[in-house]
């Protein structure tokens, strides 16, 4: 559109990406267009450009798809350049001209605020009174929408697609099966869960293996939906729910303890400090199963800190750990890793059944949680699933023993252990 506002932003786009895999189209009509077959981005708004200005990158584009003032024809097909597209780096010089060509474009007097969906925390890092307002933005948004796209049982982490699995409730009945499994639970056995959610694994352990279980999680509407489900499920008397942190555990004791889809929000800072409180609360040859999100790339820490726009708005705080710093935690806990098993591919279907609900379901989320958190959702789905399928992330089972402090044979305890020891699951690999 010769002589419109927009030329000289469309230039600067064209001179600072020559090689574009996708379309931008502004809110005049004018197009920058791709240098080859892509996805169409959709600038509805002016204010687009500002939310740009402000936080150029990911944490700009996020908030501007956010507020709907950015959309794509092609979700999917955008998120699949993630990881994949590396940008061209961008000057000093020709930023500054960018910036002033957009704002000369843009027309605007101020620039936006950020969406009311996004959450920035205060205070120190992974206190616990900000990691309690992290989960809870989170996992507070309502348990009715999270039923939208969760399976049945409400499992809120990685299934397992086995062999004839051919449902998402049949992979997520594996995945429990599995860990009880692994744990070597049997009838009288003491199950802590930390970070329970809606009580699937407590409610399958009690019921199918007749295991006491105490679940911990930091939401109460969480809490308050597993401790009805474990008494609609029958085996209320055997299942425990409590809203409280893992650093809050004291003098409780356990032979067993599983933390499934938790430790993604421990942190580096803490990893250490959490392996070691498993330690103490666990009885002499238990076993804990630890599963959860890590990093692949190597990092020089262990750990990486997640994206700008999943920090702000789905798990602020979140840290991936590397498998390595994950194991480390453990034996310097004073653990003996038995089992390291990789579910990556698992999860990567495991969202793409979450995201195929989930978009038949957007009316109904949005009447819960509102256009801004159902957007959130959406792009939050499909990145974590490119994510897997990318070989960003994986998801790890990491299995320990506690050792015997005394003779296995002493006592009927300690005799089961040792039996379980020498049955170990072989590692499953992955098709």
């Amino acid at each position: 559109m010769p002589g419109s506002r927009t030329d000289g932003l469309r230039r600067g786009i064209e001179r600072a990406l020559p090689d574009r895999p996708f379309t931008i189209e502004l809110w005049d009509g004018s197009r920058v267009p791709s240098t080859r077959h892509g996805p169409t981005l959709l600038i509805h708004s002016q204010r687009a450009i500002g939310h740009l200005i402000r936080a150029p990158g990911e944490l700009g584009l996020g908030r501007a798809y956010v507020c709907g003032d950015l959309s794509t024809d092609d979700l999917d097909g955008i998120v699949s350049l993630l990881g994949r597209w590396q940008p061209p780096r961008v000057g000093l010089g020709r930023r500054l001209q960018m910036s002033a060509s957009a704002l000369r474009a843009a027309g605007l007097h101020r620039l936006p605020q950020p969406p009311a969906a996004e959450l920035k925390p205060s205070r120190r890092r992974h206190t616990k009174r900000r990691d309690a307002a992290a989960v809870r933005h989170h996992y507070d948004v309502s348990n009715d929408f999270f039923a939208l796209f969760l399976d049945e049982s409400m499992t809120y982490s990685c299934a397992l697609w086995e062999e004839g699995t051919d449902t998402l409730e049949d992979a997520q009945r594996a995945k429990l099966e599995l860990i009880c499994r692994k744990l070597d639970l049997a009838p009288g056995t003491r199950l802590l869960d930390i970070g329970c959610g809606w009580g699937s694994l407590a409610i399958h352990a009690a019921r199918e293996y007749g295991t006491s279980v105490w679940g911990i999680t930091l939401s109460p509407p969480q809490a308050e939906l597993a401790t009805a489900r474990a008494k609609e499920a029958g085996v209320g008397d055997r299942v425990e729910i409590r809203v409280m942190d893992y650093r809050d555990l004291r003098e409780e004791r356990f032979d067993a303890v599983a933390s499934i889809g938790m430790v993604e929000h421990v942190g580096l800072a803490q990893i250490d400090e959490y392996a070691s409180l498993i330690a103490q609360v666990l009885e002499p040859g238990g076993r804990v199963l630890n599963h959860g999100i890590t990093r692949i790339p190597f990092e020089r820490d262990g750990a990486h800190i997640g994206g700008a726009f999943s920090n702000r708005y789905v798990f602020p705080d979140g840290e991936l750990l590397n498998v390595w710093r994950m194991v480390q935690a453990f034996e310097r806990a004073g653990f003996e890793p038995l089992n390291v098993e990789n579910l990556h591919t698992d999860y990567a279907e495991t969202l793409r059944h979450w995201t195929t609900r989930f978009d038949e379901h957007v009316v109904e989320a949005e009447a819960l949680a509102g256009s801004e958190r159902v957007r959130v959702w959406r792009l939050y789905l499909r990145a974590a699933r490119n994510a897997f399928e990318t070989a960003q992330n994986a998801v790890v089972q990491l299995l320990c023993s506690a050792p015997l402090t005394e003779g296995p044979s002493s006592t009927p305890t300690g005799a089961r252990h040792e039996a379980a020891r020498r049955r170990v699951p072989p590692v499953r690999v992955p098709a």
